[in-house]
């Protein structure tokens, strides 16, 4: 069966919500010496009608892989800024998955200010080819 292309890429988005990663990161040095909580939302933009049409996981983008590859990145990591893993996480992300054409990522550090319930960053990267 012939697939149809997909005219408007950026309108597909898989999804990874709420994923749970404890790391080392910050720039205090209680943070330094205690894992805390990343909480990890990413949409990843891509073309959705080959996977719908072949029902094939290699047409699309395996969202397992990419939480997994997640999971073990950032637990290996030793960032200051969360700014810093998040851009280099997202170059990650386009570097293992080449049908990912934009990712929208939000950061959650819940444990940074104890006033607050969470902060953190919401970034939106397009591939640049």
């Amino acid at each position: 069966m012939a697939t149809t292309p997909c005219n408007n890429p950026l309108s597909d988005i898989l999804f990874i919500k709420g994923l749970r990663v404890d790391t080392l990161i910050g720039i205090y040095d209680w943070e330094k010496q205690a894992e805390q909580p990343l909480i990890f939302d990413i949409e990843l933009s891509t073309c959705l009608t080959p996977s719908a049409q072949s029902d094939a996981i290699d047409d699309t983008v395996n969202y397992k892989t990419v939480s997994d590859d997640i999971i073990e990145w950032v637990k290996a990591s030793r960032f200051e800024l969360i700014e810093t893993l998040a851009e280099q996480l997202c170059q990650r992300i386009f570097d293992r998955n080449p049908k990912v054409s934009e990712i929208a990522l939000t950061l959650n550090k819940p444990q940074a200010v104890i006033a607050a319930q969470a902060v953190g960053l919401k970034i939106r990267r397009r591939r640049i080819n």
